[in-house]
């Protein structure tokens, strides 16, 4: 049953990842940019340069889900990234910002059904993580 649903967790948050990388990178980067800027967190600079790699990075760690080696670095990998978006993202509708959030390129408002989504993403992306140490626990004994 474990096995099963690391396997099905792993699938589901590399395919997503890697969705969300794909709508990133085949538009130009200046256009993911935008949805960054509208977060009004980083300075110009910063915000380029996260637009630049965070697709990269997205696809990296889809990537490393899906081939699930070292699978307890990867899922703790996507869990940093997923928790870090979803809290800029509560930050900033807690400040009743109504913006672009930018997680599968443009055209996705930041609602609290976004909100839900991508909170449902970080709970299934930390129980991955539980369950692959877990099960790299349970192999060293």
């Amino acid at each position: 049953m474990r096995k099963r649903a690391i396997l099905i967790l792993r699938l589901v948050i590399g395919v997503i990842f890697l969705y969300a990388a794909y709508t990133k990178l085949k538009e130009s980067y200046l256009i993911f940019a935008m949805s960054i800027d509208s977060y009004q967190i980083l300075p110009p600079g910063a915000v380029l340069g996260v637009a630049r790699t965070l697709p990269w990075v997205e696809l990296a760690v889809g990537l490393w889900l899906l081939t699930g080696w070292r699978l307890a670095p990867a899922a703790t990998a996507s869990t940093i990234v997923l928790a870090s978006f979803f809290t800029l993202m509560a930050f900033t509708y807690g400040r009743g910002m109504t913006i672009d959030c930018g997680c599968f390129g443009l055209g996705e408002a930041l609602t609290w059904k976004t909100l839900l989504r991508d909170g449902a993403l970080v709970g299934a992306s930390g129980v991955l993580a539980l369950l692959a140490f877990r099960q790299n626990r349970a192999v060293r004994q």
